[in-house]
């Protein structure tokens, strides 16, 4: 290690490989990446929580703002909970789509069949309720939070993305407001729900929209310059 002014330092494990393999291990992660797909129709089949450990330990690699590490996330497997969950967002969907939702949202929405009921939220074996930390509390001392919103949606991404290379499927549920979570899941006033992540195997026989496989191409995403 060497000590540079007030900071400690210790060398870069960077492994240099050929362009030919950078290449094949894009196109590779490309291929496997592609396959992923939201479900709303799951098993209540159970599987090893290590699978979700080892996917959270990689979203907690991401970079965030100061190195501050602003989230938090809440394993739920209790029934009780689930149906809570449930019936407290079913609550605000039934909501969103009676009142608040405006015309074009659920126009956009209709591709994909949603609506209100959420049966998914019980039936799968898992939820991770993601939370955002807009500061925290370290010894007693109140520490700000930089750029979280940023980082906690890079960690989530991490997130995803390990869940669906291990053989899961997913389905990311954001009902709006969250504040229901914070109360059943009793956690402080520094946190935010982000985002509540359904976790498990799709049912037998599952289907899902054509329009979800519409993918942009890479002119319409990207530009070289």
């Amino acid at each position: 290690m060497h000590k540079i002014n007030k900071y400690i330092t210790e060398d870069l494990n960077f492994s240099n490989q050929t362009i030919e393999k950078m290449k094949l291990n894009s196109k590779k992660f490309y291929n496997l990446i592609k396959k992923r797909r939201s479900v709303r129709e799951f098993s209540n089949k159970s599987f090893d929580i290590n699978i979700i450990n080892n996917a959270i330990l990689s979203a907690g690699t991401a970079p965030s703002g100061a190195n501050l590490q602003p989230w938090h996330f809440v394993i739920i497997k209790n029934k009780q909970l689930k149906k809570k969950i449930r019936i407290a967002a079913e609550k605000e969907e039934k909501e969103f789509y009676n009142k608040k939702a405006p015309k074009e949202w659920l126009d956009a929405l209709k591709p994909l069949g949603t609506d209100q009921n959420k049966e998914f939220l019980e039936t799968a074996p898992y939820l991770i309720a993601i939370f955002e930390k807009k500061f925290s509390i370290n010894n007693d001392t109140k520490v700000k939070n930089y750029y979280v919103r940023e980082s906690v949606g890079i960690a989530t991404g991490i997130l995803i993305s390990n869940l669906h290379l291990s053989g899961l499927a997913m389905l990311t549920h954001t009902p709006s407001p969250m504040n229901f979570l914070n109360k059943i899941l009793k956690r402080p006033d520094n946190e935010k729900a982000f985002v509540l992540l359904v976790v498990g195997y799709p049912k037998k026989n599952t289907k899902i929209p054509k329009f979800a496989r519409q993918k942009k191409r890479l002119q319409e995403i990207s530009t070289l310059i």
